[in-house]
């Protein structure tokens, strides 16, 4: 990890900066400015709760829908360096306001205080109902601050019951129109960035078949599964929410995945689409594509999931 922290920051850096400047499809939409009571009101003083969420503000209720998961674990018990597993994956993501002011103490400047979301995210294969994932964790709506020197951020923290807790941050802003799906690769490369030119060695990525209702091609590019959900839509403005655990975050491991299966950074993009319906009306919708990567033997292994969900 010391070899390589150096190389990650700056990689994560590079990612945001390119993901910000690729989802600039249109006019950029100025947010609302932040509505702050007055010194001594509370936040049920008359200003929506809503109005101090600024980009997360369209997530509070529940999502639910489908997705496809891409994940390299090692396989010491089979007797393999890696097993390929591929899940279409069923989906319930629900989002629940933090109902009072979050104060952060200045030192170096004065106090800040904003608010956020709790969430809870459950994952299932689609085809047997088992259970893939569960993660409980935070969003958060950061205003600029002078020490630092940084603009607003949004923030999540997460906590993963393989024995993993991360904190990303990035940037949030609307669009207009839909969003910028960019294709995503699921090839695994060697921790020094090189290719792996090892004949036969990544077989599994080349013939594996993706699950029943996944896209051909969605295992070298899972992203596809997102293009093809929003084909055809009218999708009138996107909320994007670009987040990584590089240069600011970090993930921290128990000790069995640091010497079997080390995280070492995740990325992923948020889009939060208003969808113009036939005959009238909208529908919120929410799409994302996360990177998480995972080291072992030498190599970084994109653990890729990819989800499209609608709002209820």
């Amino acid at each position: 990890m010391a070899d390589t922290s150096a190389a990650n920051m700056t990689a994560g850096a590079e990612y945001l900066a390119t993901e910000v400047a690729n989802q600039d499809l249109g006019t950029v939409i100025e947010p609302v400015p932040v509505e702050v009571p007055a010194e001594g009101v509370p936040r049920a003083g008359g200003v929506a709760l809503e109005a101090e969420l600024g980009a997360l503000a369209k997530l509070p209720g529940a999502w639910v829908g489908s997705g496809f998961n891409l994940i390299a674990r090692p396989d010491k018990q089979g007797g393999l360096p890696f097993f390929l597993e591929l899940d279409a994956t069923k989906e319930t993501l629900e989002f629940t306001p933090i109902s009072s002011p979050i104060p952060n103490r200045g030192f170096e400047q004065d106090d800040i205080t904003f608010l956020g979301l709790t969430y809870l995210q459950r994952v299932n294969d689609a085809l047997t109902n088992g259970g893939l994932h569960i993660e409980p964790g935070i969003w958060l709506n950061i205003p600029p601050t002078t020490v630092p020197q940084a603009e607003a951020s949004v923030v999540r923290l997460a906590n993963v019951p393989h024995g993993n807790s991360l904190l990303a941050q990035g940037q949030a802003f609307t669009v207009q129109g839909g969003p910028q799906i960019d294709p995503i690769s699921s090839t695994p490369t060697k921790a020094n960035g090189e290719r792996i030119t090892e004949v036969g060695y990544l077989d599994p990525f080349l013939n594996a078949q993706p699950p029943p209702g996944i896209p051909d091609g969605s295992v070298a590019n899972p992203n596809l599964v997102l293009t093809k959900a929003i084909d055809g839509q009218n999708i009138s403005e996107t909320v994007v929410l670009i987040i990584s655990t590089e240069p600011s975050g970090g993930i921290e491991n128990i000790p069995f995945l640091v010497d079997n299966a080390n995280a070492i950074s995740m990325n992923a993009i948020f889009w939060i689409e208003t969808v113009q319906l036939e005959g009238g009306g909208t529908q919120l919708q929410l799409q994302y594509t996360q990177t998480v990567i995972l080291q072992f033997e030498g190599i970084n292994w994109p653990h890729i999931s990819v989800a499209t969900l609608l709002k209820f």
